[in-house]
């Protein structure tokens, strides 16, 4: 089992798998159909790197123009009006690339993201249940934060497949990628429970039917 502290009050689902499995898919289907908060650790990353960051900041003082998109200036102003952006996808080929740089990465934004979740479980104590959205939920030793884990799951030829048609990125960028995660099996028996996503939508629903105990309510407004 993935858990390891039980939350009596709270229900905690925390929601992984690899890159492109379909982890997004799950979590529209326990937000839309069963009104639950999820709490997305992409989200958190997205907001650490936001332009303006401390975090933002020390990753162009490392990597420099290779990674900055610079903000345009008005006409007549010597410096740009507001702070410059990431090139998200110069900032990932040089991460996926490069296991240190992966490292430093990951020991920057991770504890902003694990700051945002403890803020938001603060905040929705009083919820029944709450769902983690983690992608690197085992790699970063979070499962603590969870009372369940649930392991999106798929062959590893569709998760390459489906990665690249997402993403439009090549085969060798693809696989970089999904290198620099766990793989699925390795992940598979540290779940508490499978979601297969081999299938069709309305197997996934019966899967997340099932996986809650209950048919979902009326859809959210």
């Amino acid at each position: 089992m993935a858990s390891s502290i039980q939350h009596p009050t709270q229900r905690r689902i925390g929601l992984t798998g690899g890159i492109a499995s379909g982890k997004s898919s799950v979590g529209r289907l326990l937000a839309e159909r069963w009104g639950l908060p999820v709490l997305d650790a992409d989200v958190y990353s997205r907001e650490a790197l936001a332009p303006g960051t401390p975090a933002t900041a020390a990753v162009l003082a490392r990597y420099g123009k290779r990674v900055e998109v610079p903000a345009p200036a008005a006409p007549g102003w010597p410096k740009p009006l507001v702070a410059p952006t990431l090139d998200r996808a110069a900032l990932g080929r040089i991460v996926f690339a490069d296991p240190v740089e992966q490292r430093w990465l990951e020991q920057l934004v991770h504890p902003i993201v694990r700051q945002r979740f403890d803020a938001e479980l603060a905040r929705l104590v009083g919820v029944p249940v709450v769902v983690l959205m983690i992608p690197l939920l085992f790699e970063a030793g979070l499962e603590a934060l969870c009372g369940e884990v649930w392991l999106v799951d798929c062959d590893e030829a569709e998760q390459l497949a489906r990665l690249m048609a997402r993403d439009q990125c090549n085969e060798a960028d693809a696989r970089a990628r999904i290198a620099a995660q766990w793989p699925l099996a390795r992940k598979r028996p540290l779940a508490d429970r499978l979601i297969d996503n081999r299938g069709e939508q309305a197997e996934l629903a019966d899967q997340v039917e099932r996986g809650m105990g209950r048919k979902p309510g009326p859809p959210s407004p």
